[in-house]
C-alpha cells in the first residue's frame, strides 16, 4: 500500500524549484471523467527547461478497453496506486501556488468531476490553454493539421510519448515556451500571474 510518505517523496522534487508554470495533463480509466489514472505535470523553470513529473493514480473504478489501448494504464498498472483524495491534498497545495497550463479543456474538467465524485471541493483556478495559446502563435495550422499535441509534435518537432500524462505535460508546456520565442513576447503575456482565486484553495 502506498503511504503518505511516498507521496511527499514523489513530490519532493517539485518543491526543491521555482517555476513560471506548471502544465497539467491527466489520463482516465473511461469516459467518465472523474477516473483519472494518471496525473502529469510538466513545470517549466525560470530557465527554460521543464521538469517532468507524473504519478499513477487508483480510481476505483472500471478501466474500458479503449482507453487501455490508448495510454496503456489498466488495473495491474495502478494497483499500488494512491486513490486520487490521498494524491490530491498533497498535490493541491502546490498547484495553488502556480500558473497553470492544460491542452484543451479535458484536464481541468477532469479534476472538477474526480474532486465532485470524492465529496471535495473543486478548486476554481485559472487556467491556460495551450491549445489556444499554440493557435495564436501557428494559426497556418488551423485546417492543415490541427493544433492537437499530435500534430504540434511533428510541426515543431518535440520529442515526447503521446497519451503518457507526464510526457503530455511536458510537451504542453514546451508549446508554450515555443509559442513565446515565436512571437517573441513576454512570458507573462500567455501565461499571467496566479490569480488571487488560485491561491484561495481549500478542501
Amino acid at each position: 500500500m502506498t503511504t503518505c510518505d511516498d507521496i511527499q517523496s514523489w513530490l519532493a522534487p517539485l518543491w526543491r524549484d521555482r517555476f513560471r508554470f506548471v502544465a497539467l495533463d491527466v489520463e482516465t480509466a473511461s469516459r467518465n471523467s472523474a477516473s483519472i489514472c494518471q496525473i502529469g505535470l510538466g513545470c517549466a523553470r525560470e530557465d527554460g527547461t521543464v521538469l517532468t513529473w507524473s504519478c499513477y493514480v487508483n480510481p476505483k473504478m472500471e478501466f474500458a478497453p479503449f482507453n487501455i489501448e490508448l495510454h496503456g494504464i489498466g488495473p495491474d498498472t495502478v494497483a499500488a496506486a494512491p486513490t486520487f483524495p490521498a494524491l490530491w491534498v498533497h498535490l493541491a497545495p502546490f498547484l495553488a501556488r502556480h500558473a497553470l497550463v492544460q491542452h484543451s479543456r479535458f484536464d481541468e474538467k477532469a479534476l472538477d468531476a474526480a474532486c465532485r465524485h470524492y465529496g471535495l471541493r473543486p478548486p476554481g483556478w485559472y487556467w491556460v490553454d495551450s491549445v489556444k495559446v499554440a493557435r495564436k502563435a501557428w494559426p497556418e495550422l488551423k485546417g492543415n493539421g490541427g493544433h492537437g499535441l499530435g500534430n504540434l509534435k511533428e510541426v515543431l518537432g518535440l520529442d515526447f510519448k503521446h497519451h503518457d500524462a507526464g510526457e503530455d505535460a511536458r510537451a504542453a508546456a514546451q508549446v508554450v515556451l515555443r509559442a513565446r520565442d515565436h512571437l517573441g513576447v513576454p512570458l507573462s503575456e500567455l501565461v499571467p500571474p496566479p490569480r488571487p482565486v488560485q491561491l484561495a484553495f481549500g478542501f
